[in-house]
């Protein structure tokens, strides 16, 4: 049952539920929690004023929903729309969730709340108007109670006296007419057997503790009508209701059922969901062994095979130089073992990285679902039909939402235990067994320096075309051509092609850059002298869009791979076509659809980073996250410089990415958002978005750099 203890706590103090009130939105919340966070709303809100200007408070809720929650510090407060910000220091529970202190003393348990009070659920953030009862109009969670109750006596090592005043004793009895644990000594000082005592029963303190817990619950009561029991259920209202209720209160017109039946058929309902949910965490389980045997398969070392020493020809005229030329071979093939080995070794890495990051997920996930679990069935044995239906409707929601989570490929491998590399040695062991001692005839002519033909040479983004042919009265025959470019900034010439076609793309050259190129011809006589030397000139602006081959399954492409959206609520990841390295790049998103507040997250990443977390999570990302009313930057998982300032549907997202200073920057709506996002940038890195099925944006590119970034860069 401990993988259920965090289904048990206060989502604002952390502790174990005290004294639990059910809001409407199916959360639970401490009586003292609510008390704590309550925030009064000015008159102009209130309401009463609504009413009066024919606003409801439905609408009222639903258009104003300003959430203070983020991911970086779980922040919680109050809003602009109710009350201005508090001048006293906000205090931090233990998981994280802020809460303002009242500016008041508190009053006592469940008193009426202040005019136009206002309570904000720190789980989904929904806003609710309190009426004139106040905390009392929100039902007690008595479930969740003895569940909880059940919990703590489960976790006891022993029972212990309630009457020693410094370090309690183990208890020796329990009186069932006081329900007090008494240890030997307190037992003979504070319940002599005489007396009215003498007729109380003591019994053996495990049997009292199944006593207590076995003891008949109070009769929940109506919220609306405090002297009246539940006995129906309203069908349309999903709660338990009197049959004052019925008669004259709000549910007079509503369908009812009797409260035993629809009891025993929301618990039916609870067990059947739960079945589905149990094969998932079943299914779960084995995946989780399956990953660890690929750990263990993958960890396996790898062992290449031995070398052989090269014979030896006997042969003293030709020896000395048989031998250079064959040691000259191995060398190389030294070297390319080496590489070949590091290759391996990165493969090898990588597959570890991939499958534990895997297990961490899985594991996590798979914790939170049998916490569920266990939480779910401990209610299923409370008999409370009227507690048990005002929670079993949430209940089953999470259950079946728990469910769909553990799909869409969520129990595949994302990683084989195969090494996908295999060797093409053929080629060379067939040259090596056709090397041998060739008489040496009359050499021909070497081949003619080829022309570059300037009318089919062009650039397009980061990429250069090139076309060649050989002098038009030209007879040597030639066998390859070798293509040759500089680094884009007037330093050496490299190989970027060898073979015997005649037109050749060279991809990923850095944008807005002068590159040098030129080729020469061979043949088995030797290498013709160069062409002359072409000049081209890259794009100063990148032009790209979406790449779907290598976004994540749920990514959903429209209008030419430039707008994306999604079908998952889970983030998902979205790379450019476009990888950068060099060079100032500026690119904007423009918000198309903006739904229920998400978090989506703009920046730049690895070829390799995760495509199925929050852009930022790993450390092949570079990221701001925002919401409707504030922004973060992440890298690895961490969270900075939290900004005021978010987005809504029509907003437009800036990213700035200068490899010459190495900085990235956001902007929002042309305005440069918090400082220098990220500074010693280097690499090769793709613009990227993560987003869920509530947001959907269109990318623009080729744009100028703003003028925010121009003008601070003058000034510097």
């Amino acid at each position: 049952m401990e993988e259920m203890e965090e289904e048990l706590k206060c989502p604002v103090c952390g502790s174990f539920y005290r004294e639990p009130l059910i809001l409407p939105c199916s959360h639970s919340l401490c009586q003292a929690c609510a008390r704590n966070i309550l925030v009064q709303t000015p008159e102009a809100e209130s309401p009463q004023s609504r009413r009066a200007s024919g606003v409801s408070d439905y609408d009222y809720l639903d258009l104003d929903k300003m959430s203070l929650y983020s991911e970086a510090d779980s922040g919680y407060g109050s809003y602009g729309g109710f009350a201005s910000a508090p001048t006293t220091p906000c205090q931090k529970s233990p998981n994280g969730v802020r809460v303002f202190p009242p500016a008041a003393p508190p009053p006592a348990a469940l008193a009426p709340a202040p005019r136009n009070a206002c309570l904000t659920c720190p789980q989904c953030h929904r806003s609710l108007i309190l009426d004139e009862r106040g905390l009392r109009g929100f039902p007690k969670n008595r479930v969740l109670e003895g569940v909880i109750d059940r919990y703590q006596q489960s976790k006891a090592a022993a029972l212990r006296c309630q009457l020693c005043e410094k370090a309690p004793r183990e208890a020796t009895a329990m009186c069932e007419q006081c329900d007090v644990f008494y240890c030997e000594p307190c037992r003979l000082r504070c319940h002599p057997p005489r007396g009215p005592l003498a007729k109380h029963r003591l019994v053996p303190p495990a049997q009292g503790r199944v006593s207590r817990r076995l003891s008949p619950r109070k009769i929940s009561t109506c919220t609306d009508h405090e002297l009246e029991n539940h006995s129906m259920y309203c069908v349309p209202c999903k709660m338990p209701v009197c049959y004052q209720c019925l008669e004259e209160g709000k549910h007079s017109s509503h369908e009812v059922k009797a409260l035993g039946a629809m009891w025993k058929l929301h618990k039916s309902q609870l067990s059947q969901a739960l079945n589905g949910l149990s094969d998932r965490a079943k299914e779960a389980k084995e995946f989780l062994v399956q990953l660890r045997n690929m750990v263990q398969q993958i960890q396996v070392p790898y062992q290449p095979a031995r070398e052989t020493n090269p014979q030896q020809e006997n042969s003293v005229e030709f020896e000395a130089c048989l031998v250079a030329q064959c040691d000259a071979l191995i060398d190389a093939l030294n070297r390319r073992k080496a590489q070949l080995l590091s290759r391996v070794n990165k493969e090898h890495e990588h597959k570890l990285k991939v499958v534990r990051d895997q297990i961490s997920h899985c594991t996590v996930k798979l914790r939170q679902t049998t916490g569920l679990m266990e939480y779910c069935l401990e209610v299923i044995k409370e008999n409370d039909p009227s507690g048990f239906l005002q929670i079993s409707d949430a209940l089953i929601r999470r259950v079946h939402l728990t469910e769909d989570q553990w799909g869409k490929g969520t129990l595949t491998p994302r990683m084989t235990t195969d090494f996908d590399l295999n060797l093409d040695s053929a080629p060379l062991l067939q040259s090596i067994h056709q090397l041998d001692f060739v008489q040496m005839k009359a050499s021909s002519p070497v081949p003619a320096p080829p022309i570059l033909q300037l009318e089919e040479c062009c650039t397009h983004n980061n990429s250069a075309t090139l076309s060649w042919k050989q002098p038009p009265l030209s007879t040597v025959q030639v066998e390859g051509y070798i293509l040759e470019l500089d680094d884009g900034n007037g330093g050496q010439f490299r190989e970027v092609y060898v073979g015997k076609e005649t037109m050749c793309t060279v991809d990923g050259l850095h944008f807005n850059s002068m590159y040098s190129a030129r080729v020469k011809a061979f043949n088995k006589t030797g290498v013709s002298q160069y062409s002359k030397t072409l000049v081209l000139q890259t794009s100063e602006v990148a032009w790209f869009s979406f790449d779907p081959g290598s976004a994540h399954s749920d990514i959903l492409f429209s209008n030419d791979n430039l707008t994306v959206t999604c079908n998952s609520y889970d983030d998902r990841v979205v790379l450019g076509k476009t990888g950068f390295s060099k060079g100032l790049h500026y690119w904007e998103l423009s918000i198309d659809r903006y739904d229920n507040h998400p978090d989506p997250a703009f920046g730049v990443a690895r070829v390799d980073v995760l495509k199925d977390v929050m852009l930022g999570k790993d450390d092949k990302a570079w990221a701001m996250y925002v919401d409707n009313n504030r922004s973060w930057f992440m890298h690895n998982n961490s969270h900075t410089n939290r900004t005021e300032g978010g987005i809504t549907k029509g907003a437009t997202v800036g990213v700035l990415l200068d490899l010459t200073r190495r900085t990235l920057t956001f902007s929002i709506n042309e305005d440069q958002q918090g400082p220098v996002a990220f500074e010693n940038m280097e690499g090769l890195f793709f613009p990227a978005v993560s987003l869920n099925r509530n947001v959907q944006v269109t990318l623009h590119t080729g744009l100028p750099v703003p003028e925010f970034y121009t003008s601070r860069a003058s000034m510097q």
